[in-house]
């Protein structure tokens, strides 16, 4: 019996594709121009490409799915705002690549006021932005930037004629990374789902996990419920870090083979419709958590569940994170792992030694998603929409000072938590946390 297939959720419309190019209007200048590329196909080898994966910010605003294509809005403009160059029809290439939209399919299924042909694209660009003032784009992006220049160059070479060059470039990213941030119902859905089809990978993950099995066999039950649910795949390289490979925060050889006695640190998400999923969980090879990989995973596990419950409107992930830094380095004192008063250890930040990143990211369509930690040089105060991860860890050297139980443990329990009116919601939480649940999961499957 084939395993069961979630729901999928309803993608997002072109209406509210549109919505987001008038809000990023609605902001600029009413002179002002954006510039904005779409991703290109990347090789991988001769005569092939790595899967496309669209630029983020060219997918928030046009959900437009193909390569090579740009996008330009144009605030004020009669005969239509928002314009796309993109790849024309073209039989013989779609006989080998696979159908492409054309002008005519991206205005009709994307909401797209006027689409060109990229062949076009240079003569006409030059035609559009005579007049504007500020030309917004990815400062950071060399080939938006060379295109700027070119079209620029042109608009000078014809001031003779009257045209008139944009004065100036703008950095586009900042104002579409401030609407990123806070997520509409279509994009929590959509995130929710990634969530759910990530729990779902931790749970079947441990169900088959077991001594003599491989790193990359639990990686390949992880990407193969993704894919069977629906999503692109995973949301970044997997983490399957058994034993004292789990103190390697971005460990992803996963190659070697699972010992019994060891931990398996799993850190991985899957990719649905872009929308990322950011999970990790920890657990027994064997299927039991020995004295001490319980004692220091419930050190961790506490801290993980109370700053969950700390994620609401006005928090701050800073707070979040100060409260977490407190939990471990109180817990870490309790197993004999620091020594001290608490006060004093968290003044001279001892737990760092244990725990060297942050709580939290934002999550989105990026893992580590857009948007500022600060604003007006304060941190910023959470409100609904706004999607985090809550990821206390801790990693043990293997140090002769410290007790031998605990050397080359590593622990980290993470989970994808949405803001929301009246707190938050965990989206991750079909992914068993508990011992008693992981223990019983495993004996189980």
């Amino acid at each position: 019996m084939p395993p069961e297939t979630l729901p999928r959720p309803a993608p997002i419309a072109p209406e509210e594709f549109r919505e987001r190019r008038r809000r990023l209007m609605a902001r600029l200048p009413a002179d002002a121009a954006v510039l904005l590329p779409g991703a290109s196909l990347v090789p991988r080898s001769r005569d092939s490409e790595f899967a496309f994966r669209q630029d983020s910010d060219f997918h928030y605003l046009t959900g437009f799915p193909e390569p090579d294509a740009l996008l330009l809005l144009l605030p004020g403009r009669e005969a239509g705002e928002c314009v796309l160059f993109c790849q024309d029809r073209d039989p013989e290439m779609e006989a080998w690549t696979g159908r492409r939209l054309g002008t005519e399919g991206a205005e009709r299924e994307h909401g797209l006021d006027q689409a060109f042909a990229n062949a076009e694209r240079d003569a006409r660009l030059t035609e559009l932005l005579d007049g504007r003032d500020t030309l917004y784009l990815p400062l950071d992006a060399g080939p938006a930037l060379r295109l700027a220049e070119r079209v620029r160059a042109s608009l000078v070479a014809g001031a003779r004629k009257g045209a008139r060059a944009p004065l100036s470039f703008a950095d586009v990213s900042g104002p579409i990374h401030e609407q990123r941030l806070v997520k509409s119902e279509t994009e929590l859905a959509l995130m929710r789902h990634a969530g759910a089809i990530s729990a779902r990978a931790h749970r079947r993950a441990m169900r088959i996990a077991r001594p003599g099995l491989t790193e990359y066999q639990l990686q390949a039950e992880l990407e193969h419920e993704y894919r069977w649910q629906g999503g692109s795949g995973p949301a970044y390289a997997s983490i399957v870090a058994g034993g004292d490979s789990a103190r390697v925060l971005h460990y992803v050889e996963n190659s070697a083979p699972l010992r019994d006695g060891d931990l398996v640190l799993i850190d991985a998400g899957a990719e649905f419709d872009l929308y990322a999923g950011d999970v990790t969980r920890t657990f027994p090879v064997n299927g039991r958590f020995d004295e001490a990989q319980r004692a220091l995973y419930e050190v961790v596990l506490a801290a993980q569940e109370r700053a969950i419950l700390a994620v609401r409107p006005g928090a701050t992930l800073e707070t979040i994170h100060q409260g977490v830094m407190r939990d471990l380095t109180a817990g870490l004192l309790e197993l004999g792992l620091l020594s001290g008063d608490l006060e004093a250890c968290l003044e001279a930040h001892a737990c760092r030694r244990f725990y060297p990143h942050a709580t939290s990211h934002w999550l989105g369509l990026d893992v580590h998603d857009v948007g500022s930690y600060r604003h007006d040089g304060e941190p910023r105060l959470l409100i609904p929409g706004m999607v985090l991860t809550i990821e206390p860890g801790l990693y043990v050297p293997e140090d002769d000072d410290l007790p031998a139980a605990f050397r080359g443990l590593g622990i980290r329990i993470e989970d994808d938590v949405a803001v929301t009116p009246e707190g938050h919601e965990v989206l991750s939480a079909g992914a068993p946390k508990r011992v008693a649940e992981i223990e019983a999961l495993m004996v189980k499957g």
